[in-house]
């Protein structure tokens, strides 16, 4: 049980897209734009998962379950969508392994760029508390650990998804064209990108939905094995909420799907049929 953490969240996290005019490279070629007009989200929505983890042909199970819940508030006089992720283990394993975690974001409501960013992690007896205070004047991120230089530009990881909700998707060729971005998380800025790789009808327990398809660059670490092998499904809508999503693990493979959505900014159109 170890293996997952519910630090899925942060598998969660790096996942959703959608429709602004942010623009695509080919291999090897740098690309700096900050900010985006929100067309994807609101305030009130709320979206709700479950996750699945497998090991072979003896373990699967339905073993974590969580919630991204958005809400617009103030944050040093200027207008945020504060995010809130939580995730945590089910009843039934708590014997085994409970967590919960829950990251949070306070997006400025303009740009989309956060302006503050708080994990509090609680895994297995494991606690970890972090909050960062990003100075967008002078590029800089604020943690207890010090003062560290950031790319104007950079997110926090639930940021990242929100912002990648505004992404135009329409004249990317697949396979070919990626989306890359940076992430501030452990005092660190990691460079990232979103490769396109076309769309696909899927079926999940919630529907058949039309969808697009996506792998974000994830980092190699004590449970991702780095690299494009995450493979991320998002609604073919003006929504782009991610509604499954894929990875092996180094020990097995984390499934997530959506399983729930509330209050949505745009109509759910590419959901073909509700089971």
């Amino acid at each position: 049980m170890k293996a997952l953490k519910l630090s899925v969240l942060s598998l969660f996290v790096i996942a959703a897209m959608a429709n602004t005019k942010l623009p695509a490279v080919e291999e090897n070629e740098p690309v700096q734009k900050c900010g985006t007009t929100n067309t994807a989200f609101k305030a009130g929505e709320k979206v709700g998962f479950i996750v699945n983890y497998t090991a072979g042909k003896l373990i699967n199970m339905s073993a974590g379950a969580g919630s991204f819940t958005t809400t617009l508030e103030k944050l040093n006089g200027k207008n945020v969508y504060h995010v809130v992720g939580e995730g945590h283990t089910l009843p039934g394993y708590e014997w085994a392994y409970k967590a919960k975690d829950i990251y949070e974001t306070f997006m400025d409501a303009e740009t989309l760029l956060p302006l503050k960013f708080v994990r509090d992690v609680n895994e297995g007896g494991y606690k970890k508390y972090q909050n960062v205070n990003f100075v967008r004047s002078a590029n800089t991120a604020l943690t207890k650990e010090g003062t560290f230089k950031v790319p104007a530009c950079v997110h926090d990881v639930v940021s990242a998804v929100f912002y990648a909700r505004n992404i135009d998707f329409s004249n990317l060729t697949p396979k070919v064209h990626r989306i890359p971005f940076s992430v501030f998380l452990d005092n660190e800025v990691h460079s990232m990108h979103i490769r396109y790789m076309g769309k696909e009808v899927i079926s999940t327990k919630y529907g058949k939905f039309k969808t697009i398809v996506i792998k974000p660059l994830t980092i190699k670490g004590t449970i991702f094995e780095g690299g494009e092998q995450m493979t991320v499904w998002v609604t073919d809508d003006a929504n782009q909420v991610p509604v499954r999503i894929e990875s092996p693990i180094i020990v097995g493979k984390v499934r997530i799907d959506m399983t729930s959505f509330e209050n949505l900014r745009n109509p759910m159109t590419a959901l073909i049929k509700k089971n």
